[in-house]
């Protein structure tokens, strides 16, 4: 297995063009605001860092960026398209597809089955087209679930349940992936494993990753960017070994 420590960048930053943006976004529930001028960007071919604790606003951001939670102020621009009104279904089929915290799997449904929902924002013919070509590509990034295709969902492993979750929002054939803790639970073997896959995912598959995470170090490793939320504010942006040498996120994140 590779080390995620030796994983080396796609590129530099400044050399790709934006592929989604959020700018001075202000998101509510109720009178409570949850997101204060939240203002970031993801680049082609680029993986980004969300990174901060509980009830930082992380999950917030995930459910306003998928239209679950429309923000009060501010915008959201994916390739030079505004979102603003958009739906779920309609924000996925732009082009971007979300892992849930917590994988949100049907677990008395079969891999396959699990699978085929990913596909479900597609319109007949883009599903038929594109089919064949993403589950192929879902089984060369993840063999095991070629084998466990007619197996139940609830029957797996904790890594193997998150590999179907990867799975199903990659059959979307999205140009951006956003991840909510796709860490949680697993093992520290399993995961850097999913960090190499979402590296992989990233240089070799041409898809911008959005990585919601706790855990920093992880994140860190193969991010080229990263964004600290505390508050439902961005308290601090940069490189990825620019967050890794700050002494507040030593601190912090990882226990320096």
């Amino acid at each position: 297995m590779l080390d995620i420590g030796i994983i080396e960048q796609c590129g530099y930053r400044k050399e790709r063009n934006h592929r989604l943006e959020m700018d001075c976004v202000c998101t509510y529930y109720g009178e409570a605001q949850a997101l204060k001028n939240v203002s970031l960007n993801v680049n082609e071919r680029e993986i980004v860092a969300i990174l901060g604790s509980n009830g930082a606003g992380k999950t917030t951001l995930m459910r306003t960026l998928f239209g679950m939670l429309p923000p009060r102020e501010g915008k959201i621009i994916f390739e030079n398209e505004s979102m603003k009104g958009m739906a779920s279904h309609e924000i996925i089929r732009k082009g971007i597809a979300t892992v849930p915290e917590g994988r949100e799997l049907f677990g008395s449904m079969t891999v396959y089955d699990n699978l085929l929902l990913g596909t479900y924002s597609l319109g007949r013919r883009e599903r038929g087209k594109f089919l064949k070509t993403q589950l192929e590509m879902v089984f060369s990034l993840f063999p095991i679930l070629k084998e466990r295709l007619r197996q139940k969902t609830e029957t797996l492993s904790g890594g193997q349940q998150q590999m179907v979750a990867v799975g199903r929002a990659l059959m979307a054939n999205p140009k951006l992936l956003a991840l909510d803790e796709p860490s949680l639970g697993l093992s520290p073997l399993l995961v850097a494993e999913m960090m190499r896959l979402l590296n992989q995912i990233s240089c070799e598959l041409g898809i911008s990753v959005l990585l919601v995470e706790q855990n920093a170090r992880a994140a860190l490793k193969i991010a080229e960017y990263g964004y600290v939320l505390e508050r439902g504010e961005v308290i601090l942006e940069g490189t990825c070994h620019e967050l890794t040498e700050s002494p507040t996120i030593q601190r912090a994140y990882l226990g320096g």
